[in-house]
Order: structure tokens, then C-alpha cells, then sequence
């Protein structure tokens, strides 16, 4: 575990070396700021269900920038091989990645608890609701952040990296949309596999064993698949 915290850390700096951490927090403060503000000044409510409502689409297309480069980008350059020699297992690598990855979007949400504290000043606000809800996106999140380093494993390439997780995260963000219009024997399937149905639970303030059971599930089976893959390249 020593070594996978020791691999977080390294990839954690190497974010805020880079212009990404920065362009993904500005990007996400500014659409944050927007769902926050535009509920309170044109509906006159000061409540977050705008913002947990369109959040699980924006982090379609936000984490997979955060991750795209995780693993992409050492195979692609040859670092990994260099990483891979050093007293660590594959395991390792990809937890280590996967927490620099799960850091950097728990402390893009973590900003957002500033907007949600002076929303709290201008009107009442439900804390059992935003709490679970804060709760459901940062387990939401992690498994999109799974995706992303799974993603990223297959590839040498960022970009396909990107567009690999971002298909994912959507597909599985939009079973949500349309499985009220599938036919009935695969309508149930749908609504199971969308992350935006198990965080309306959260976001209304019920934590369901399920919904925690769901993410942790696509985080184990995502990280397994991306450990797999990198072990492959003992097999050839």
C-alpha cells in the first residue's frame, strides 16, 4: 500500500506541474458557479438540485481529462517500463493512479462547498440532502475515475484514452435517459447499469446500500480490468 500512496503522490505533483489541474478546476468552478447562482436568481430557491442534477453529465466529459494521461501517457513516452522495474507491483500502479486521480476530483468538489456554504447564507438550505449528495458525487466520481484509468491503460494514446472513457461514462450516463423508452424485458437492465439513477437517492439525502454497492462494484471490476492489462505485457 506504501508504494501505491508513494505512486499517488508523484502523480498528484505531476498534475499541478501541468496546465490540466488548472483548466479542469477553472472549467469546473465556472459551470458549478452558473448551476448554483442561476437556481437562486431565476427560481428564487436556494437549494443544489441543479447542480447534483447536471453534475453526473459534466463529469462525462471533465474526469476523463483528469485521467487520459494517467497510464497513456508513461506507455507512450516509455516511463512505465522504467516504473514498472522499481519494487512496485502492477496493483500498485494502478491504485496509486487511481487515488492521485480520485485526490484531484475530490478537491475540484471540495471548492464547490464554498458556493454551497454562501447559498447557505442567503436562504435555508437542507444539509441532510447536500451532504449525501457531496457523499454520492465523490463515490460517483470515483467510479468514473476508474473508467478513466481503465481507459487510459488500454491505450498508449491520451486523446483515445479520452474519448474511451468519456464513451463509457456516457453510455452509462444516458442508460439513465432512455430506459423509460426501451422495451420492457431491458428497461431494468438500463436503469441498474446509469450512475445518474443510484446518485438521485443520494441527492435527495436516503443513502441505499445498492447505489454504494453499484460504484464501489464499477471501481473494483474498472481496476481489475486495468491491472489485466498491464500485466498483459507479460504474456507477449
Amino acid at each position: 500500500m506504501s508504494a501505491a500512496t508513494t505512486v499517488a503522490k508523484r502523480e498528484i505533483k505531476t498534475y499541478f506541474n501541468s496546465p490540466v489541474a488548472y483548466i479542469v478546476v477553472t472549467v469546473f468552478m465556472l459551470i458549478a458557479g452558473y448551476l448554483y447562482w442561476s437556481q437562486l436568481f431565476l427560481e428564487k430557491q436556494a437549494e443544489l438540485r441543479y447542480y447534483f442534477t447536471l453534475t453526473p453529465l459534466i463529469f462525462t466529459f471533465i474526469i476523463p481529462a483528469i485521467t487520459m494521461r494517467l497510464i497513456a501517457e508513461e506507455k507512450g513516452s516509455g516511463t512505465l517500463e522504467m516504473l514498472i522495474t522499481m519494487p512496485v507491483r502492477d496493483w500498485e500502479v494502478v491504485l496509486g493512479k487511481f487515488l492521485a486521480g480520485l485526490t484531484m476530483l475530490a478537491a475540484v468538489i471540495g471548492m464547490t462547498v464554498f458556493y454551497a456554504v454562501t447559498l447557505s447564507l442567503l436562504g435555508p438550505v437542507d444539509k441532510g440532502p447536500a451532504a449525501t449528495g457531496y457523499l454520492g458525487l465523490l463515490l460517483m466520481g470515483g467510479a468514473y475515475i476508474a473508467i478513466g484509468v481503465m481507459a487510459s491503460s488500454l491505450t498508449r494514446n491520451q486523446i483515445v484514452a479520452f474519448i474511451l472513457a468519456f464513451a463509457i461514462s456516457f453510455a452509462l450516463f444516458i442508460f439513465g435517459q432512455v430506459n423509460q423508452y426501451a422495451p420492457d424485458w431491458i428497461a431494468p437492465v438500463l436503469a441498474f447499469l446509469s450512475m445518474g439513477n443510484h446518485f438521485e437517492s443520494l441527492s435527495r439525502g436516503v443513502i441505499d446500500s445498492r447505489d454504494v454497492i453499484y460504484y464501489v462494484s464499477v471501481m473494483v471490476v474498472s481496476l481489475v480490468i486495468a491491472t489485466v492489462s498491464l500485466e498483459s505485457r507479460k504474456w507477449k
